[in-house]
């Protein structure tokens, strides 16, 4: 069934945490959305289940963002469902938690996997989207990328170099993309999900926390209220980087 009517938002990475969040306030607002994920296809599906609850019409598609031509099928299978995308966000990332300081475990292949992820990914679906975004009445970009790409302190160097390179990418795509296509980031300081409690457990989020103005973690849906801002709530912003980090980052 194609559905023309409703506007999609397209999700990578919205098995579980941000992504899953970011999928249920899009499908709370009337969204159709497109669900995808990597390897938690359990996880996906609960997902799915959720924004049907919601009363939205959901894709579920399985794809590896690093791997540009599966993702050249998702969107052809959006083309092909809802024949429309309003909103893309680049959600889907990876990590390798290893102290800055052990240089040799920062391995070529780690880096290869999170650029490829996190940077490539992002870029590759972007460019897939594009021209059905540029077919609704302005279409929107957001990317979920991290402090850790403002301060350089972050699961490992090659994460934060990551996002370093999503926050310049975020810039780049706006220019390229006006004036049809808005395109934002919004960078979280640490968050209250599976990330870091099994990246890594020996990790005290409460403490990583305690110092900041707002001495708490940010919760999935408190990052997924920013993106609807970007998405949904400003027809004038574009290239910006949005902390959500509870005032980590101004000091």
């Amino acid at each position: 069934m194609i559905s023309k009517e409703r506007p999609v938002a397209l999700v990578t990475g919205s098995a579980t945490g941000v992504g899953r969040a970011c999928v249920l306030q899009f499908a709370a607002r009337g969204y159709d959305v497109v669900v995808n994920y990597s390897r938690s296809a359990e996880e996906a599906n609960e997902t799915v289940i959720k924004a049907k609850s919601l009363g939205a019409e959901v894709l579920l598609v399985q794809c590896d963002v690093s791997d540009d031509a599966l993702v050249q099928e998702m969107v052809g299978e959006i083309q092909v469902k809802f024949g429309r995308l309003d909103v893309l966000v680049n959600n889907a990332a990876t990590t390798s938690f290893i102290d800055h300081a052990d240089l040799d475990s920062m391995t070529e292949e780690l880096w290869d996997r999170i650029l490829a992820v996190n940077v490539k990914g992002a870029f590759f679906v972007t460019r897939a989207a594009t021209p059905l975004l540029k077919e609704g009445e302005g279409g929107a970009v957001v990317s979920i990328s991290s402090v850790a790409g403002i301060t350089g302190s972050g699961s490992s160097i090659a994460y934060c170099a990551s996002k370093g390179a999503l926050n310049t990418m975020t810039k780049s795509l706006a220019r390229a993309l006006a004036p049809e296509i808005r395109v934002n980031a919004v960078c979280p300081g640490p968050i209250e999900s599976r990330w870091i409690r099994e990246g890594s457990p020996e990790t005290s989020i409460e403490a990583m926390v305690a110092d900041y103005p707002l001495p708490k973690a940010s919760m999935p849906e408190d990052i997924a209220d920013a993106v609807v801002f970007f998405a949904l709530g400003t027809t004038m912003a574009t290239g910006q980087l949005l902390s959500v980090d509870g005032g980590q980052t101004l000091s």
